[in-house]
């Protein structure tokens, strides 16, 4: 099949998907065209999953691969504040690959953008030694809410929007057989094939002057709560870590401690707040009535650096690419 025909069934599948009416031109020329919002901000993120790095197909099918990559680029948007426009997807691969499996990856990222309001409105295709996934999303926020992780403050009360290790878990589940209940079980797997952007999430924090920074949980809450601390000029203390009830599970059967299981445990994509500490309880009320479970403090923000966690420096573990 040549290049042309495979990118007919790809616009196929993600045409059904729908289309954005700000894409002027999408799929099919040499460039698409957009038009911006004269009010807004333009927010752009690309991420990249590569075979045997990010993901192996016995890890989870090809479909849920394409899914996953779609919201890990999406959660970016998410930590801005910004609502998802558009993305532009490359996908480089094995010359030996099934036209199905790569149509299958489209159709898994197909699913996410349209669940996320994203149209995808071009890309590239190549061939590579592994099979390679990189989107860039475009997504919108009003001047005024544009949240970064620098804007933090000693004294801010630091919270997470859900219990954290799911994807780890999952992670472990592929890799061992574990005597783990199986409504867990299912979370786990979940977690770790169909990332969750918390958009919704993104948009009430964004819109709150009282939430002073934020970022996703992609690479552990160890390193990324020090990311946060490290560019708003603070030290960090971790006074508990909330547990997702499967990794408390996958952790206890392997013999590690589950707070410090949850720590390292990349792929979450739960958000991290920094909120003014006078408006945590008000801030955690709205929150709770708005997405019916609870904001999870974790700590604080303070003067000085570094990253502390019961009453000790902490060593950043977590997802890093150069030293994984």
């Amino acid at each position: 099949m040549t290049e042309d025909e495979v990118v007919r069934k790809i616009r196929k599948i993600l045409d059904e998907a729908g289309e954005h009416r700000r894409i002027a031109l999408g799929i099919g020329d040499d460039a698409a065209l957009w038009q911006p919002s004269r009010s807004h901000r333009s927010a752009i993120s690309t991420d990249m999953q590569v075979e045997g790095v990010h993901f192996t197909r016995s890890m989870m099918p090809l479909r849920d691969v394409g899914r996953r990559a779609m919201g890990a680029a999406v959660s970016d948007l998410a930590a801005m504040g910004a609502r998802p426009v558009l993305a532009t997807v490359a996908l480089a691969f094995p010359r030996q690959t099934a036209v199905d499996d790569l149509l299958d990856v489209y159709r898994g990222l197909a699913e996410c953008a349209r669940r996320c309001a994203v149209s995808v409105a071009g890309g590239d295709l190549s061939l590579a030694p592994a099979l390679t996934l990189t989107i860039t999303v475009v997504g919108e926020v009003r001047p005024s809410n544009v949240k970064t992780r620098s804007g933090g403050h000693a004294g801010d009360v630091v919270a997470v929007t859900g219990p954290l290790g799911a994807a780890r878990a999952g992670l472990e589940l592929t890799r061992q057989k574990l005597a783990v209940d199986e409504r867990q079980a299912a979370a786990a797997e979940e977690a770790l094939r169909a990332s969750q952007p918390r958009l919704a999430e993104g948009k009430f924090f964004a819109a709150s002057a009282n939430v002073t920074a934020m970022l996703d949980c992609s690479d552990g809450l160890a390193i990324d709560l020090g990311r946060l601390a490290d560019a708003s000029a603070c030290a960090a203390t971790i006074e508990s870590v909330p547990v997702h009830e499967a990794a408390r599970s996958v952790a206890t059967l392997l013999g590690e401690e589950p707070e410090r299981f949850a720590l390292g445990a990349g792929e979450d994509y739960e958000l991290i707040v920094a909120i003014r500490p006078r408006a945590f309880a008000h801030v955690s009320m709205r929150y709770a009535r708005c997405f019916k479970r609870p904001l999870l403090r974790v700590g604080m923000l303070g003067k000085g650096s570094g990253l502390t966690w019961n009453g000790a420096p902490l060593e950043r573990s977590g997802w890093d690419h150069f030293s994984a």
